[in-house]
């Protein structure tokens, strides 16, 4: 991050940040749902725990897809106006 970055930067840094987790998660959730892992299963089942295992995994490869992302547009518009 740099020094001199506006409100404005941080906030769509932060908002991007949290949409990628989020559908990081939702995409874990959705193929641990289909892979028979119940995230919301009564008590630590095996099934369980590694559903929540995959929901944490998918969000943090979702965070870091959306900061890549953010970082290639980034430097899209720095060679632009090159």
């Amino acid at each position: 991050m740099n020094n001199n970055n506006t409100p404005k930067q941080l906030l769509i840094e932060g908002l991007s940040d949290a949409g990628g987790f989020i559908v990081g998660a939702m995409v874990a959730y959705g193929l641990g749902h289909l892979l028979g892992l119940d995230v919301f299963a009564p008590g630590y089942s095996n099934s369980s725990i590694f559903g929540i295992v995959l929901l944490g995994v998918g969000g943090g490869l979702g965070l870091q897809a959306a900061r890549r992302l953010r970082a290639r547009q980034i430097t899209r518009s720095n060679n632009k106006e090159s």
